[in-house]
This record gives structure tokens, sequence and C-alpha cells, in this order.
């Protein structure tokens, strides 16, 4: 325990996230490398070091029953009020101090804790991870994606850095699950049908393979998003990441790669969307649809709007925007305001 105790935290040069962490008791939940342990150390260096405990659960030097024995005692013998569980395992004990707080990539529905969810970096909070702001900034986020870590990284060791912190993180059927999930990204696929793939190559049990789905929707590896006033219809998926695409799978479809940038944006925005056919992004809150057209222009979008115009004229809608990579521009409409605009834009308008 006093070794754990007088072990200094260090982090690198931190970065600003749009969450910040205030003198309260927290459950921070998000994938691994998400940024989780990289925040709390943030929080604690500006606190008295001998206020705080600072524990990763995952550290197997700990004997779990005799630290749940002296954790109480210690705690009040030293003044220490903030404890973290880092890697947060039901294993072990909460203590009675003002603070409390644990990392982890499941939700345990602690109702004493204030729960916040990290999501990897969206556009803007990758923006100070770069040495300048040009043409050639999209292009590295395509690249690295939103797992900070990434930037430290060589080209040539990328895939197999995420592999590797996947295969660490993962079941090995829910590995498997995500690399064909990958080479689905933004497209409409269940369970079911995974379960019918995954079966033609390995032997699998279905009870499984569902508990480990739903295990990768719980824990934000994977994302689902609704089809528009249908419950009951096949949800389309989309990767927590953009940089697991290139990681776990050779196929290139950069439409669908753009397509889930664009969902992560909204995602992180806390933007309540669905799809419907033919419409990307359906946001009725604001009655707006979103398109993700990387390589449109002025004709294209025109086309493209003849084909859903029965639920342009269905819904009303005032906005429509399709998002593109550098394309910028309008066109004029008998009910909506339409719009051609730069990723770079977009993601940053609000």
């Amino acid at each position: 325990m006093e070794e754990l105790y007088k072990t200094d935290i260090h982090i690198d040069k931190y970065h600003d996230r749009k969450i910040y962490l205030e003198d309260k008791s927290y459950q921070i939940i998000g994938i691994t490398q998400s940024g989780k342990t990289k925040l709390v150390k943030q929080y604690l260096l500006q606190k008295r070091k001998n206020s705080y405990l600072f524990i990763d659960c995952s550290d197997t030097r700990i004997d779990i029953d005799e630290f749940n024995k002296l954790l109480p005692e210690f705690c009040l013998k030293n003044g220490i009020t903030t404890v973290v569980f880092d890697n947060y395992t039901i294993d072990f004990n909460f203590v009675n101090v003002e603070q409390l707080i644990i990392t982890s990539e499941i939700d345990y529905n602690i109702d004493s804790l204030t729960k916040i969810r990290l999501y990897p970096l969206d556009y803007e909070e990758f923006l100070a991870y770069e040495h300048r702001f040009d043409s050639s900034t999209i292009t590295h986020f395509f690249q690295l994606g939103g797992l900070a870590h990434m930037h430290k990284i060589n080209a040539d060791s990328r895939h197999l850095y995420i592999q590797k912190i996947l295969k660490a993180s993962l079941s090995s059927i829910e590995f498997d699950i995500l690399k064909l999930v990958a080479k689905m990204n933004s497209q409409k696929l269940s369970a079911f049908a995974i379960y019918e793939r995954l079966k033609l190559t390995q032997k699998i049990s279905k009870d499984k393979l569902y508990k480990a789905f739903e295990s990768l929707v719980s824990k934000n590896y994977i994302h689902q998003l609704s089809k528009f006033n249908h419950k009951k219809a096949t949800k389309k998926v989309y990767l927590c990441d953009i940089a697991l695409k290139g990681a776990l799978s050779v196929d290139k479809h950069f439409g669908r790669l753009f397509e889930n940038m664009i969902f992560l944006e909204l995602l992180k925005s806390s933007t309540l969307c669905y799809y419907d056919d033919g419409v990307d992004f359906y946001l009725p809150d604001t009655n707006e649809i979103i398109l993700a057209m990387p390589f449109a222009d002025e004709r294209t979008l025109f086309k493209k709007l003849e084909l859903i115009e029965a639920f342009i004229f269905s819904y009303q809608i005032d906005k429509i925007t399709a998002v593109t990579m550098s394309k910028e521009g309008s066109l004029s409409h008998p009910i909506s305001k339409v719009e051609l605009l730069p990723f770079d834009i977009w993601a940053l308008g609000d």
C-alpha cells in the first residue's frame, strides 16, 4: 500500500479535452486508449501529492483481498481524500472518502458516481495535436483517427499497434466480430448476419456471439444507428474510431469511412439522429438531413436530392447539408436550405 501511495504519477504533455473533472465522484467510461487515465492523472496533478491515492486495478502486484482490508485504515491514517481506481473491476471494494473516481470500459451503473462517457478525440480535439492547421490536417485525421497515442506511433506500426491493444482488451470472439464490422462499417448489419458469416469459417455458439456483440455495443466499440420510425429495421453499424477500419480490414471504401467519421462527430455532440432510405442522417430535433458526399458537386447533390424528394417533402425538411472533403456551395430548393460544406468547416461549425 505504501509503495502505491508514494509512486509519483506522470503524463506527457497534456492536451485539453472537452471534458473537465471537478470535485465530484465519477465513473469515467471509455474504450481502451480513449484517454481516461490521462484525464484523471491531469486532474490529480493539480492536487496535493499526499491527498490522493491512484490505483491501477490491472497491476498484478496487488493482492486484492489484502488491499481491501488495509485500504480504509490507510486512507484515514494518511488523510487521503481522493481515491482513484483506474481500470476498475468489481473485485476492489470502495472506501469512504470525499472523492472516488473509477475508470473502466464497462458501465457499472453506480448511482453515487457521476457518469462520464469519454470517446476518442473528435476533430476539434484532434487539432490540438497538430503542429499547424492546413489542408493536410483532415488527411492526418483519416490516417490517425481519434486515439491520441497514435501520434507517437510510426506510420508502419500503427495498424499492428491497434490490433495489439484491441486483442489485449477484447475476447477472441469480440475481436472477430469487430473485424467483420470493420469490413461492413456504415452498412446495415445485425448480430444474426454476423453469426451467419462467422459460422462459415469457425465453430461458434450463437448465444456467445450475441452476448459478445452486445458487449461491444455496450462498451462503445460498435455504435448502431436506427432507421427513422422503424424500430424493428436492421440498424447500421459504425466503428468507435475510423482508424480501426484500416487496422482490421484491407477492404477500402472511402465513402463509408467518411460516413463513419461524420457519425462520430454527431455522436460526440450528443445529436439525436437516424438513417432512412437514401438519407445518411436525419436529425429530428433540428429537422435537418446530413449527407456524406466526400467528392460531390452541385450536380451530384441535385441528383441525390431527387432520390430523397419524398422524404424531404413528407417531413418538410428545413436544412440539408452535404458534407464534403473540400467542396463548398449551395443549391436553391423550394422548402430546404441546401449546402455543400467541407468536413472541417462543418465539424467546427458549432
